[in-house]
């Protein structure tokens, strides 16, 4: 039996003198980056833009996410793309992932 993917998605406002830095990135993610993302279990990922609103849902496909987003964190190439990105986000939901930029959307509806 095939296991369903976890849906996770999460929201962050992008800065607006920053916006079309952080679509510039994103234009052309580092392919160290992709690879890592793919290596720990991340699939179908998309990221979304509405006006200053960035949203981000993707696919978890392991058995252990916590341990998975742990080596993605660790990952130096991660590590330095979130120079890049990160100084161009805002936080703009309140924090249910204490520290973190890109807080979690709770699901209240999935049609299969």
């Amino acid at each position: 039996m095939t296991r369903r993917p976890e849906r996770r998605a999460f929201v962050v406002g992008v800065r607006p003198d920053k916006r079309e830095e952080y679509l510039a990135l994103h234009r052309a993610v580092w392919p160290s980056v992709e690879r890592k993302l793919t290596e720990c279990n991340v699939r179908n990922y998309s990221i979304f833009i509405f006006g200053d609103i960035l949203f981000a849902y993707y696919e978890y496909v392991g058995k252990d996410h916590e341990a998975d987003m742990r080596r993605i964190a660790e990952d130096p190439a991660s590590q330095e793309w979130w120079t890049h990105t990160d100084p161009c986000q805002v936080r703009i939901a309140e924090e249910s992932d204490p520290g973190a930029l890109w807080q979690p959307v709770e699901e209240v509806w999935h049609l299969a």
